[in-house]
Formats: structure tokens, sequence, C-alpha cells
């Protein structure tokens, strides 16, 4: 009887910003969740506002939401892999994350970083990101997407 492989992780959390590294990030995760039967569960947060309520309708917000949720949604119906789709609202995306990823007792959080730079030319990795390497209590894998092409030397 041939032995099941060792799966790199069990339950992953997969943050979706809406973003062009979406997809790159889903794709990879599912690939290597299919050959241990791992689980997939996609987050998107949105953010709510300090001066709305955390319970607060965000109707103009959620057509998106729902559009980033979905594709994940179609995405892993054509890898012919079974995905968990939750729209999460909360003050801070990082925090958010975090506790998603404790909540599901998740061993693998997943998340895509944008290439973007600052006024004075500084690379910028935002809140997010140093917030989940710093508390997350799983393995932590960021997608950098690359550097456009006029940024390169």
């Amino acid at each position: 009887m041939a032995e099941k492989p060792v799966p790199a992780f069990a339950r992953a959390v997969v943050a979706l910003n809406g973003g062009p590294s979406d997809p790159r990030i889903l794709r990879l995760v599912l690939e290597l969740a299919k050959p241990a039967h791992a689980e997939v569960v996609a987050v998107h947060v949105v953010e709510i506002d300090w001066t709305l309520p955390l319970d607060a309708s965000v109707a103009e917000r959620s057509e998106e939401a729902q559009r980033v949720l979905d594709i994940a949604e179609t995405q892993a119906e054509h890898a012919k892999y079974p995905l968990e789709a939750v729209l999460v609202q909360a003050r801070d995306v990082g925090a958010a994350l975090v506790d998603e990823a404790v909540e599901r007792n998740a061993d693998l959080l997943v998340l895509g970083l944008p290439y973007r730079k600052r006024f004075g030319g500084d690379f910028a990795i935002g809140r997010a990101v140093p917030y989940v390497l710093k508390n997350a209590p799983c393995a932590v894998w960021v997608a950098r997407e690359a550097m456009p092409e006029e940024q390169r030397t």
C-alpha cells in the first residue's frame, strides 16, 4: 500500500484582496492542497472605518467583495477542488486574517502583496503583512506581485 504524502499543510487560509495576485496564489495553494486533501478557505476582508459600526452595511462594497469570492469559487471549480469562501468585515485586515487562521486552526496563511512604491520611491509593504508575519501562529507565505516592467533596472 502506497503511503499518503505528508502535506505541507492540512488547512490553509488564503487572503484575497481582489488584486492580480489572487488567482496565482489560489492556484498554487489548490495545487499543493490536492495530493493531501487539505482544506482551503479563501477569505476576503472588507475593512470597516472606525466611524461606522462594525456590523454596518457595506452595500457599496459588497458587490466588489462578492465578485472577489465568486472568482475564487470559479477557479476552485475549474481545479475540481472544494473551497470555502468567506467574507469578513473588520476594523483591521491583518488582525482579521490572524483571527480567521486561529479560529480555523489553520497551519498556513497565504497573502498576496502588490508591488507598489510610496511617494519617496521606497517599496511599500502596507500594514497587514507585517501584522500577520508578527502575530500569526501558523506558517505564513507572502507572494509579492512581480515588479512592473517600467520599474525594472
